[in-house]
């Protein structure tokens, strides 16, 4: 039985992007990094992920420096390698190429005490996107806020 526990969370990656696959990835990391994401002092905002050279790299995830770190600590926004297999690789390459789409980091985990990343894989939504998006949430609160009253 396989225990997980989010870490971190990409609060942008569902408002700009239309996501329609995930896949888990496993991340390399160092031992002060790990005390750090630990601590909770992760942030997936202003991050995503590219193939280069046959390999995935995550870019732009900040994991702030640990504090008793001293000259172990790495410099918080790295290029950090995830880890999948090479099936994994060429299949992503292809939606890359083929359908324009983009390697977004949703969530961060731990798995069994190993931290892994969820990768979507999913296109740029447009703004009338977006404003339906939001139109339809204003509609479901209106609804349940109604039915709230009702049920009083």
């Amino acid at each position: 039985m396989s225990e997980t526990k989010v870490i971190a969370k990409n609060p942008i990656a569902h408002h700009n992007y239309i996501i329609t696959d995930t896949i888990e990835a496993g991340i390399v990391l160092t031992g002060t990094e790990i005390k750090s994401i630990r601590n909770g002092k992760v942030n997936l905002k202003e991050s995503y992920a590219n193939i280069k050279d046959g390999e995935v790299f995550i870019y732009g995830m900040h994991i702030s420096p640990y504090e008793q770190g001293n000259i172990y600590n790495k410099d918080p926004l790295r290029d950090r390698k995830l880890l999948l297999t090479k099936h994994e690789i060429f299949h992503l390459l292809g939606l890359i190429k083929q359908q324009s789409c983009s390697l977004i980091p949703i969530s961060l985990y731990f798995k069994n005490n190993i931290v892994k990343v969820e990768l979507g894989i999913g296109k740029g939504k447009k703004l009338y996107d977006k404003r339906q998006d939001i139109a339809k949430k204003d509609a479901e609160r209106k609804i349940n806020q109604a039915l709230k009253q009702k049920m009083r």
